[in-house]
């Protein structure tokens, strides 16, 4: 070994420092080891799904307060329709798809003599007559919704040969619609009647409906004086524009077209998005119109819905609305000058309707 040379020592083996994160080694000398460092908490999924939970939860609470909402103010509304007994007695025809009689009934009851004299309906007649009669029908294709001119001469059952009318006169809706049952062969599904002042009132309760005048009516005995042209009417104006006969050329056909056109207004109204999903708004309807509409006893509340849910459809336009084809609005007859129906197109038309199909008689809407 060369002198100066140090003896060659063993090299000192320093403990090594444990990798961040694993197992912990021998504690050092000095003091404790320092934890690792935890990493930052960054809301993991468990915290983002809360808000979403608990934004289901308050739909779920509002969708269960509208749904009980307008439970109850559907109950409302319908226990305010009143009910009669409509249903004629059998055999009835066997026909398709689904048909509901609509009658305009005269009845003065629940209006004051100061609101007979506003409406000008005139005096009580002592029982109830049919200011218009409609039929409308649904199925597999358009609706249709059907005039029957309240002046036509038909038989009514055990009571020979009258004017529809007198059917409604004499046996109230059970033999009018078992006439209409004897005469047209289309089986009646369903009944709703309106009279004068429950007509006015239902018109008023949605503020009015817009419809558009053909010509220039000046009825005094209907008490109105319209301009041509589209305009809002209230409840007396429309109930004027409905019954108005001598101030439109057409005479009862007219006035067939025109309760059709304002009836399919008034129902499209009722039946918007804005009145039928707000609970308030059904509720307000039924105890504002309270007694004005009235259904056959064995009417179901959902088969009235589809029924103006149909006049909404026709009154857009995708429906038909068409009067019982006549060959003569002048007949003589024992009990007065009557209508007589084509006795070629009216049962072609009734047949289209008994089998369902695409009626060929020509619309005549107005």
């Amino acid at each position: 070994m060369p002198a100066g040379t140090p003896p060659s020592r063993p090299a000192v083996e320093r403990p090594r420092r444990p990798a961040s994160g694993g197992p912990a080694g021998p504690k050092a000398p000095g003091g404790p080891r320092r934890p690792a460092a935890r990493p930052a908490d960054t809301g993991g999924p468990g915290r983002r799904r809360r808000p979403l939970r608990t934004l289901g939860i308050c739909v779920l609470v509002l969708a269960l307060v509208w749904g009980g909402a307008m439970v109850w103010a559907v109950n409302s509304a319908w226990s305010n329709v009143a009910k009669v007994d409509a249903t004629p007695p059998g055999p009835h025809p066997d026909s398709e798809g689904r048909n509901v009689l609509l009658v305009g009934s005269d009845s003065r009851a629940g209006l004051t003599d100061e609101e007979r004299r506003e409406l000008g309906t005139g005096s009580d007649t002592g029982g109830a007559r049919t200011d218009s009669i409609l039929v409308l029908h649904t199925g597999g294709g358009k609706s249709t919704l059907l005039s029957i001119p309240r002046d036509s001469y038909v038989e009514i059952p055990g009571n020979g040969m009258n004017k529809i009318n007198a059917a409604f006169s004499i046996g109230g809706p059970k033999l009018l619609s078992q006439t209409i049952e004897h005469n047209t062969g289309l089986e009646m599904d369903g009944y709703m009647e309106i009279g004068f002042g429950g007509f006015a009132q239902v018109v008023d309760a949605v503020d009015g409906v817009n419809i558009c005048v053909k010509n220039d009516m000046d009825d005094p005995k209907a008490h109105i004086n319209l301009k041509k042209g589209c305009q809002d009417m209230d409840g007396k104006t429309a109930l004027g524009y409905v019954r108005a006969r001598y101030s439109d050329p057409e005479g009862d056909l007219g006035r067939a077209k025109r309760q059709r056109q304002f009836l399919g207004a008034l129902m499209g109204k009722i039946a918007t998005p804005s009145t039928v999903l707000q609970p308030w708004k059904i509720h307000s309807l039924g105890k504002d119109s309270a007694g004005a509409l009235t259904v056959g006893e064995d009417d179901s509340m959902f088969g009235t819905a589809r029924a103006f849910w149909a006049f909404r459809s026709i009154a857009k336009g995708d429906g038909n609305s068409v009067t019982v084809p006549i060959s003569n609005n002048n007949l003589p007859t024992p009990v007065g000058s009557a209508v007589q129906w084509d006795e070629e197109q009216a049962p072609k038309l009734f047949d289209d309707l008994k089998n369902d199909r695409s009626i060929t008689v020509e619309p005549d809407d107005s």
